[in-house]
């Protein structure tokens, strides 16, 4: 399966991988300044969000994100991930280390990496909400919980629109394979729920030390602490990797504040030598 995806612009290779809350429209704020930037900006909706269908088999996500750049005839990219899609960011570096420009991973998961008793509770609640065929409620509470205090009413808004989206397509597939034990869409803990649909990779995989791009990991102050801790580990896991902490975010820092967070990734990429040499 080819992602659905956007591509424009020129210049050394950037991809947008969205977090499990939403789709490909979170990189909305930064999409035509990376471009103006100098970049050439890929930006994809991975299976179950947005434009792309959902899978109910086992499938392999890692395999999705170097097709869709094979198909564009990009061999090499820099990465920038947020959420699920940091840890995505990370197991697609560690399959094709020599593919990978740059790393930058905001709020990201860990592979591997079980979910704290605090994440379970609220992935619990989630789970309690959809079971009582409460959309709206399971919207409202990862909203609530994903934002941090800077979010506008719009971001909010934009937000709840992306989840919801996601929640009808993947129920929707639930239900028309009439699977016995649905696995439950759309959370955003590391071993997340799309975690129980993909082919995990292998354990050699997982090895974070071959991956040698400049990395950035962001943590918000304002998030569950498994994301913090995760990001000031992945400083020792990367080799080449240096934490950032910001006082003012929550889980999704590019949509609370995403001015700051475009000048930041610009920052990143240029002193990582992306601009220059990619």
């Amino acid at each position: 399966m080819t992602l659905s995806h956007d591509a424009a612009g020129s210049g050394p290779a950037l991809l947008l991988l969205h977090s499990g809350v939403c789709d490909r429209r979170m990189w909305d704020p930064q999409w035509e300044a990376l471009q103006a930037a100098g970049y050439r900006v890929v930006r994809a909706d991975l299976r179950g969000f947005g434009e792309t269908p959902a899978e109910t088999g086992d499938y392999d996500p890692v395999a999705d994100v170097w097709e869709l750049l094979d198909s564009l005839g990009i061999e090499r990219a820099a990465l920038v991930g947020a959420s699920y899609g940091g840890k995505l960011a990370l197991a697609a570096a560690a399959r094709h280390p020599e593919r990978v420009t740059a790393l930058a991973l905001l709020a990201s998961g860990l592979p591997g990496r079980a979910p704290s008793a605090e994440l379970r509770a609220w992935g619990a609640r989630e789970d309690a909400l959809l079971e009582a065929d409460d959309l709206e409620g399971a919207v409202a509470l990862n909203v609530d919980t994903w934002l941090g205090p800077d979010a506008t009413p719009g971001t909010r808004a934009a937000v709840a629109d992306m989840q919801r989206h996601a929640f009808r397509v993947q129920l929707a597939a639930e239900a028309a394979a009439e699977t016995a034990e649905p696995p439950r869409p759309g959370a955003n803990e590391p071993d997340e729920a799309d975690a129980a649909q993909e082919t995990p990779p292998t354990a050699p995989e997982f090895d974070l030390s071959g991956i040698a791009a400049p990395a950035l990991a962001v943590a918000g102050a304002h998030d569950f602490a498994d994301y913090r801790e995760i990001a000031v580990a992945l400083a020792d896991l990367l080799p080449n990797a240096r934490h950032l902490a910001l006082d003012w975010a929550g889980h999704l820092p590019s949509l609370e504040r995403p001015e700051e967070v475009t000048a930041l990734l610009l920052d990143f990429l240029t002193g990582a030598g992306v601009a220059k040499d990619g």
